[in-house]
């Protein structure tokens, strides 16, 4: 438990298992000393927990006698959900530095019905996956993480201190325009003020975050000092997984699809390509290093499309065009 609010939540689980426990005892099972226990126990009275405190030779901390916190009250189908999402972002790597998972499974298991409890286990014991298991990666702190993700939705610059892969430290003032997690890490991109430049960072290098206190920063519609205005049309996931690609493109594309959005997103990944509803249909934004594979991807959509840019463009679905009418001439020996 190396955030303190894990070690508060601890102190809270122990005093709810045991009757009593002296500062002592707390402080080598929480791994802190007894004035950071006793620091712990008065956030957990502000709380409005009521953890009362005594000394002498019966002394210690316990919880006032009756006091129970409100049962965790999940159906079967939630249960179900909740124990399934834990065991995909263990699998997955969706998780932070700290080792919460199986803990948070542990704590749920105990408080589900006997029977429930058995049978979701049995999911988790038999239940095999196809995605190789995220287990070289380190997590995010947490607190990086919501910190990054609460400045992301208010849309508030951020200071950041950051180690390069060489292992130099950096401070970045950063406009952070979206959290994406993409095999097996997480990363935060938006606009470096340091670069003057829009840039991707892996969360596991950012040692501290924290939101910024320069004066001279963004200013949003409404007046707010350190505030920013995302770019009209940016997408996040497809903007991390073309830079990190580290594919030169040489090509602008742009195509009009003849469908809606949604079904345009079905066929089409956010890391190929910028969807934008049009009134004609759907328009697609896209870079590629060539064009035949462009031209392959159009082809097996299945849908009428014009091409806006570039020319090139036309020439290399003609091409694609002809040799699929080659192929489709073929006959086999006989």
């Amino acid at each position: 438990m190396s955030h303190p609010a894990a070690r508060v939540l601890g102190l809270l689980e122990l005093l709810q298992s045991q009757h009593r426990l002296t500062g002592a005892e707390l402080s080598a099972r929480l791994g802190v000393d007894e004035r950071t226990v006793r620091r712990y126990a008065r956030t957990l009275e502000e709380l409005g927990i009521p953890v009362t405190a005594a000394r002498g030779r019966y002394g210690g901390y316990r919880l006032l006698p009756g006091y129970k916190l409100p049962p965790l009250m999940l159906t079967d189908d939630e249960a179900v959900a909740v124990v399934l999402g834990l065991v995909a972002a263990e699998q997955l790597g969706l998780g932070t530095e700290a080792p919460a998972t199986a803990v948070a499974l542990g704590k749920i298991s105990r408080v589900l019905p006997e029977a429930l409890a058995d049978r979701l286990s049995a999911v988790r014991q038999t239940l095999g996956f196809t995605a190789r298991r995220r287990t070289e990666t380190v997590g995010p702190a947490a607190s990086v993480l919501l910190t990054l993700g609460a400045a992301t939705r208010s849309r508030r610059r951020v200071s950041l201190t950051y180690r390069s892969w060489r292992g130099e430290d950096s401070r970045r003032d950063l406009d952070p325009y979206g959290l994406v997690f993409h095999a097996g890490r997480w990363y935060v991109t938006g606009h470096d003020h340091r670069r003057d430049e829009i840039r991707t960072f892996r969360l596991d290098r950012i040692a501290a975050v924290e939101p910024s206190t320069d004066p001279t920063g963004g200013t949003s519609a409404d007046g707010g000092a350190g505030q920013f205005t995302v770019p009209e049309g940016f997408d996040p996931v497809g903007h991390v997984a073309r830079s990190l690609a580290g594919v030169p493109y040489t090509w602008s594309v742009e195509v009009l699809l003849e469908t809606d959005l949604t079904e345009a997103r079905r066929r089409i990944p956010p890391s190929v390509a910028e969807l934008t509803e049009a009134p004609d249909g759907v328009l697609v934004r896209a870079r590629a290093e060539n064009l035949d594979g462009m031209a392959q991807l159009l082809a097996g959509l299945g849908w009428p499309f014009t091409i806006l840019r570039p020319d090139e463009l036309r020439t290399a679905l003609a091409e694609h065009a002809t040799r699929l009418a080659a192929l489709a001439a073929r006959h086999p020996d006989t």
